[in-house]
C-alpha cells in the first residue's frame, strides 16, 4: 500500500500546499487534516496550538504516513520542533521554504512579512530570514481578519478588497519589493492583496518552495512514489465538512478532480 505525504492546517490554507504538492509531485497520495471546528491558530496561546499539533499529528500517524508537512505558519513558528522531537519521520514545516524563496527574489533587500498574530509575534520568520541574509531589512505585519474570510469562502468580495486594503495600508509605503504570504490562507486572497501593493511586489507563497523540499527530501529516502501508482487521496476537518469539501473543490479544481477522493469528518479535540 502507497504511504501518504500527511499534511495538517488549522483549516483550508494547507490545501494551497497540497495544490503544488499535486503538480510537482503527481503519483504522491496525500493525507491532510484542517482544523476548520478550531480555527483560526493565530490568536491562540502557542501551548495551545501545540497541544492542538500534537493531537493532529497523533491522530494522522495511525495511518503510517511517510512525512508530515505542517502547512500552518503559526503550528511551524511554535510546534514544528516539538513535534520532530516526538515523531520518528521526516517532518516538514513552511516557514524556512518561505524565507529561502524570498531571500532569492529580492533586490532591494527589503522583505515584507504579513501573517497571523501569533506568527509575526514569534519572529520567526525574522529569524529564518536573517539566517540565511543578515543584511535583509523586514518588515512585518499581523493581518488577523484574513484567515476568517478564507475559512467563509470569501475571497473575492468588496467587504474582502476593504479588509485587505485597510490591513495592509501601512505596508503600501514601504520600499519593499517581496512580499511573504505568511500564512497559507492567505494566497486565496493573493490577487486582492496584489492590487493593493502594485505590481512592483512580487508576492512570494511558501507552496512552490515547500513542495520542492518534500520532493527532495522523499527523493533522498528513496521513498517517491512509483509513476503506476494512482493515489487515492484523503481529506478530514474536524468542522463544517460540506464548506471544507466546497473550498477544496474549488482551490485544487482539476487536480482533484482526476483522482479518487475520500471525505472524511473525524471526532478530534471538538
Amino acid at each position: 500500500m502507497q504511504q501518504a505525504i500527511a499534511v495538517l492546517d488549522s483549516g483550508v490554507g494547507g490545501l494551497t500546499v497540497v495544490k503544488e504538492v499535486m503538480r510537482q509531485l503527481p503519483y504522491e497520495k496525500i493525507l491532510y487534516f484542517g482544523d476548520t471546528a478550531r480555527t483560526p491558530y493565530g490568536p491562540r496561546p502557542a501551548d495551545e496550538v501545540i497541544a492542538f499539533t500534537r493531537e493532529i499529528v497523533n491522530y494522522l500517524v495511525q495511518y503510517r504516513p511517510k512525512m508530515i508537512v505542517i502547512a500552518c505558519n503559526t503550528a511551524t513558528a511554535v510546534a514544528l520542533e516539538d513535534i520532530r522531537h516526538r515523531h520518528n519521520l521526516p517532518i516538514v514545516g513552511v516557514i524556512n521554504p518561505g524565507a529561502r524563496a524570498a531571500v532569492g527574489r529580492t533586490k532591494s533587500g527589503i522583505i515584507g512579512v504579513i501573517g497571523t498574530e501569533g506568527t509575526i509575534k514569534s519572529g520567526a520568520y525574522d529569524l529564518a530570514l536573517k539566517r540565511l541574509s543578515p543584511h535583509i531589512e523586514i518588515v512585518s505585519q499581523a493581518c488577523p481578519s484574513f484567515v476568517p474570510l478564507v475559512e467563509d469562502g470569501n475571497f473575492r468580495s468588496a467587504e474582502t478588497n476593504q479588509t485587505v486594503l485597510e490591513s495592509l495600508s501601512l505596508l503600501r509605503n514601504s520600499t519593499m519589493d517581496c512580499l511573504i504570504l505568511g500564512c497559507t490562507h492567505y494566497p486565496f486572497l493573493a490577487e486582492s492583496i496584489s492590487e493593493v501593493m502594485g505590481p512592483t511586489v512580487v508576492l512570494i507563497n511558501s507552496a512552490e518552495e515547500t513542495a520542492r523540499e518534500i520532493s527532495t527530501i522523499l527523493h533522498e529516502n528513496n521513498e517517491l512514489a512509483g509513476k503506476d501508482e494512482f493515489p487515492v487521496h484523503h481529506f478530514f476537518c474536524s468542522g463544517d465538512a460540506r464548506k471544507f469539501q466546497q473550498i477544496a473543490k474549488t482551490w485544487l479544481g482539476d487536480q482533484i478532480r482526476l483522482t479518487p477522493v475520500i471525505w472524511q469528518v473525524p471526532h478530534i479535540g471538538v
